[in-house]
Protein backbone atom coordinates (compact mmCIF):
# COMPACT_ATOMS: atom_id res chain seq x y z
CA UNK A 1 0.00 0.00 0.00
CA UNK A 2 1.18 3.50 -0.68
CA UNK A 3 0.99 6.22 1.96
CA UNK A 4 -2.17 7.78 0.50
CA UNK A 5 -4.05 4.49 0.78
CA UNK A 6 -2.96 3.90 4.39
CA UNK A 7 -4.92 6.94 5.55
CA UNK A 8 -8.22 5.11 5.10
CA UNK A 9 -9.47 3.31 8.23
CA UNK A 10 -10.72 0.24 6.34
CA UNK A 11 -7.23 -0.30 4.93
CA UNK A 12 -5.73 -0.14 8.43
CA UNK A 13 -8.27 -2.73 9.55
CA UNK A 14 -7.07 -5.12 6.84
CA UNK A 15 -3.47 -4.37 7.80
CA UNK A 16 -4.26 -5.40 11.39
CA UNK A 17 -5.99 -8.54 10.12
CA UNK A 18 -2.87 -9.37 8.11
CA UNK A 19 -0.64 -8.91 11.16
CA UNK A 20 -2.84 -11.28 13.16
CA UNK A 21 -2.65 -13.82 10.31
CA UNK A 22 1.15 -13.62 10.28
CA UNK A 23 1.38 -13.99 14.07
CA UNK A 24 -0.74 -17.15 13.81
CA UNK A 25 1.62 -18.47 11.11
CA UNK A 26 4.59 -18.16 13.49
CA UNK A 27 6.22 -14.90 12.43
CA UNK A 28 8.10 -12.93 15.08
CA UNK A 29 9.60 -9.45 15.52
CA UNK A 30 6.80 -7.93 13.49
CA UNK A 31 7.25 -4.32 12.46
CA UNK A 32 4.41 -2.59 10.65
CA UNK A 33 3.49 0.85 9.38
CA UNK A 34 0.45 1.03 11.66
CA UNK A 35 -0.25 2.43 15.12
CA UNK A 36 0.84 0.09 17.92
CA UNK A 37 3.82 -1.42 16.11
CA UNK A 38 7.36 -0.28 15.51
CA UNK A 39 7.77 1.31 12.08
CA UNK A 40 10.01 -0.61 9.63
CA UNK A 41 13.09 0.95 8.09
CA UNK A 42 12.19 3.43 5.36
CA UNK A 43 13.93 4.03 2.05
CA UNK A 44 14.08 7.47 0.42
CA UNK A 45 14.43 8.02 -3.30
CA UNK A 46 17.00 10.77 -3.81
CA UNK A 47 15.64 12.00 -7.13
CA UNK A 48 12.09 12.70 -5.96
CA UNK A 49 12.33 12.57 -2.18
CA UNK A 50 9.59 9.90 -1.98
CA UNK A 51 9.79 7.73 1.12
CA UNK A 52 9.04 4.03 0.77
CA UNK A 53 8.11 2.05 3.87
CA UNK A 54 7.29 -1.67 3.67
CA UNK A 55 3.84 -2.48 5.06
CA UNK A 56 5.05 -5.31 7.28
CA UNK A 57 8.49 -6.72 8.10
CA UNK A 58 8.72 -9.96 10.11
CA UNK A 59 11.06 -12.84 10.81
CA UNK A 60 10.56 -16.57 10.76
CA UNK A 61 13.31 -19.09 11.46
CA UNK A 62 15.94 -16.37 11.17
CA UNK A 63 14.83 -15.21 7.71
CA UNK A 64 13.50 -11.71 7.23
CA UNK A 65 10.29 -11.30 5.22
CA UNK A 66 8.90 -8.14 3.63
CA UNK A 67 5.12 -8.20 3.19
CA UNK A 68 3.15 -5.83 0.98
CA UNK A 69 -0.61 -5.54 1.28
CA UNK A 70 -2.15 -5.25 -2.16
CA UNK A 71 -5.35 -3.21 -2.23
CA UNK A 72 -6.76 -1.20 -5.12
CA UNK A 73 -4.81 2.03 -5.33
CA UNK A 74 -5.43 5.48 -6.74
CA UNK A 75 -1.79 5.66 -7.88
CA UNK A 76 -0.79 2.22 -9.21
CA UNK A 77 2.50 3.51 -10.67
CA UNK A 78 3.80 4.38 -7.18
CA UNK A 79 2.78 0.94 -5.98
CA UNK A 80 4.63 -0.73 -8.88
CA UNK A 81 7.75 1.28 -8.06
CA UNK A 82 7.52 0.26 -4.42
CA UNK A 83 7.13 -3.41 -5.27
CA UNK A 84 10.05 -3.38 -7.69
CA UNK A 85 12.30 -1.69 -5.12
CA UNK A 86 11.36 -4.14 -2.37
CA UNK A 87 11.78 -7.11 -4.71
CA UNK A 88 15.25 -5.95 -5.74
CA UNK A 89 16.26 -5.24 -2.15
CA UNK A 90 15.13 -8.64 -0.92
CA UNK A 91 17.02 -10.41 -3.70
CA UNK A 92 20.21 -8.52 -2.84
CA UNK A 93 19.99 -9.27 0.89
CA UNK A 94 18.63 -12.83 0.56
CA UNK A 95 15.36 -11.92 2.26
CA UNK A 96 11.85 -12.90 1.16
CA UNK A 97 9.19 -10.67 -0.42
CA UNK A 98 5.51 -11.61 -0.33
CA UNK A 99 2.34 -9.90 -1.52
CA UNK A 100 -0.86 -10.31 0.49
CA UNK A 101 -4.34 -9.54 -0.84
CA UNK A 102 -8.00 -10.19 -0.10
CA UNK A 103 -11.27 -10.80 -1.87
CA UNK A 104 -12.22 -7.91 -4.13
CA UNK A 105 -8.61 -7.02 -4.89
CA UNK A 106 -7.45 -10.23 -6.59
CA UNK A 107 -7.85 -8.98 -10.15
CA UNK A 108 -6.01 -5.75 -9.34
CA UNK A 109 -3.19 -7.73 -7.72
CA UNK A 110 -2.87 -10.13 -10.67
CA UNK A 111 -2.72 -7.22 -13.12
CA UNK A 112 -0.10 -5.40 -11.03
CA UNK A 113 2.09 -8.49 -10.80
CA UNK A 114 1.80 -9.03 -14.56
CA UNK A 115 2.57 -5.36 -15.33
CA UNK A 116 5.72 -5.36 -13.20
CA UNK A 117 6.88 -8.78 -14.50
CA UNK A 118 7.37 -10.00 -10.94
CA UNK A 119 7.58 -13.74 -10.67
CA UNK A 120 5.48 -13.78 -7.49
CA UNK A 121 2.50 -15.62 -6.15
CA UNK A 122 0.26 -13.79 -3.75
CA UNK A 123 -1.14 -14.84 -0.40
CA UNK A 124 -4.92 -14.57 -0.18
CA UNK A 125 -6.48 -13.87 3.20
Amino acid sequence: MIHLDKEENKNNAFLNTTITYLENKGFENIKADVVGYETPTSFTRQETGNTIIPDIVAEKRGIKYFFEVSLKSTKPQLLKTKWLLLDTLTKMKDYRFRIITTKGHLSFTRDMIADTNLNKNYIRI
